[in-house]
């Protein structure tokens, strides 16, 4: 696993071995901020079930001014913090070893993207965005980023998706805010 583009372009991350651990592919994370584009620039990020990071650590490469990265599990913030380190990112970014939930109740509002890739088996993807809508924490031109390996065919209050698009397995479901 690698960082697609910007600063860090092409630099080897971490990453788990086995199959405990499902990292967004390269081509997936290539073709989500081809969509996010330069917007991703001085934003603000949060990569809620972050893994290894990668995610977080795209969005600092192409430009973001701070990524907070959150995972419950502890060997997943060791490597994310490896990750960190390895790209000397630290001052960018800030890790959380919590449940999602918790996560959700103590970062600081608002971000301009948020990446939520929970494990498939664990659908926590539509518990997740209605905490979001619940504490405010999306800006008002932000985007939250649903991964999953099935289409998102539900509602949530308050935000609508506007996009939705299929790679390999991954399906990435794209929200904002309803104004």
């Amino acid at each position: 696993m690698r960082i697609i583009g910007g600063e860090y372009g092409s630099r080897v991350l971490a990453e788990f071995q086995g199959d405990s651990v499902r990292p967004t592919s390269d081509r997936a994370r290539e073709a989500l901020f081809n969509i996010l584009g330069l917007r991703v620039r001085g934003a603000r990020v949060l990569d809620l079930f972050a893994g290894s990071g990668a995610l977080g650590l795209e969005a600092i490469s192409r430009g973001a001014s701070e990524a907070v990265f959150n995972d419950c599990a502890a060997a997943s913030v060791g490597i994310v913090k490896k990750n960190i380190a390895t790209l000397k990112a630290e001052a960018r970014a800030k890790v959380y070893n919590l449940d999602f939930a918790l996560c959700l109740q103590i970062v600081n509002a608002p971000f301009d993207f948020i990446f939520i890739d929970p494990p498939y088996r664990l659908d926590y993807g539509e518990r997740a965005l209605k905490l979001i809508v619940q504490k405010g924490l999306l800006a008002e031109n932000g985007v939250a980023v649903l991964e999953r390996d099935i289409p998102f065919a539900g509602e949530v209050a308050g935000l609508e998706k506007y996009d939705e698009r299929k790679y390999g397995k991954a399906w990435l479901s794209f929200f904002r805010r309803k104004l």
